[in-house]
């Protein structure tokens, strides 16, 4: 945990240099790249150990901003964060006590249709209640406050991933990916355990759906509550490998590296290399990018040991 930690600072630090010496596209770039490490770390903590495959990600995500929209020019900015990543856990803890019952595909189906339903129900009561939909964002902290803080937020969801895992609350987690029956005759609060992680991967979208709802100049319920920010995620996760520590945050990157650069002038072909990779993850490196580095260590020992034989 210790090279863990000091690994985290070391780049949270490189992280912080970052606004004083690149341009606005490169710093518009890291912000994405920040975003979806703390949307797939917080995402991995939750579904990577229990093996739950949750497509909230988006309804918290439009949640968190939806809450910074409605209370930014009320609230100092750390508040609206707070405020956006308490609400979406609150939703978390509701939704999870009706369908963290069930597992697999109907889990899975489940979350996407109550994301849908929550887009629907906030595009209800915008056209009923303010006669309008979306909302036009006047007032907005600048790029290096919201740069520093999805910094902070993706730090913190890492630094959160890491501290799961060496606890007893994230061995509840494992040992209910591993064998959920048998964890709850062993004692496990299996119930409480599942209820609390996914309000804890909910907390984490919903703060940084906070801070990217400033970088839009208006915001309606398709754009912050689309689908493709959470089906990305779970891929992110996936490649990267959901049961690591830093096979997300290094997917994180590369896809949004690989996003800026396709997606605008090759759509198609964006999304031609993300199923590609998504294809050749599950067939040769079914535990994702995380799994590189075990796999060239045992490369390593195996051919060093045929030679010292």
């Amino acid at each position: 945990m210790k090279r863990d930690a000091i690994l985290l600072a070391l780049l949270a630090a490189g992280a912080a240099l970052l606004p004083a010496l690149v341009g606005e596209f490169a710093l518009s770039l890291a912000m994405a790249c920040l975003m979806y490490v703390a949307l797939a770390s917080s995402w991995s903590v939750f579904c990577g150990s229990t093996r739950y495959l949750s497509l909230a990600t988006s309804a918290f995500f439009g949640i968190g901003a939806y809450a910074s929209a409605l209370t930014l020019e009320q609230l100092p900015w750390p508040l609206v964060i707070m405020l956006g990543a308490a609400v979406a856990a609150a939703v978390a803890l509701v939704m999870g006590a009706a369908v963290l019952h069930l597992r697999g595909t109907y889990f899975a189906v489940l979350t996407f249709g109550m994301t849908e339903l929550i887009r629907h129900a906030v595009t209800y009561f915008e056209k009923q209640v303010t006669g309008t939909v979306g909302r036009v964002l006047a007032v907005v902290p600048d790029d290096r406050t919201v740069y520093f803080t999805l910094l902070a937020i993706a730090a913190g969801a890492v630094a959160t991933a890491m501290a799961v895992r060496r606890s007893r609350f994230g061995l509840a987690l494992a040992g209910i990916g591993a064998d959920e029956q048998r964890a709850q005759t062993l004692g496990v609060p299996t119930r409480w355990v599942k209820t609390l992680g996914f309000a804890l991967t909910a907390a984490f979208a919903g703060a940084a759906g906070a801070a990217m709802a400033v970088r839009w100049t208006y915001i309606d319920p398709v754009t912050v509550f689309n689908p493709f920010i959470g089906f990305q995620t779970v891929l992110i996760a996936l490649i990267g490998g959901a049961a690591t520590l830093w096979g997300p945050v290094a997917a994180a990157v590369m896809f949004s590296v690989l996003a800026e650069t396709l997606r605008l002038q090759l759509p198609q072909a964006y999304m031609m290399a993300l199923g590609l990779l998504l294809i050749l993850s599950v067939m040769y490196l079914p535990d994702g990018l995380g799994s590189l580095r075990r796999e060239t260590l045992r490369g390593w020992f195996a051919a060093r040991g045929g030679r010292d034989g």
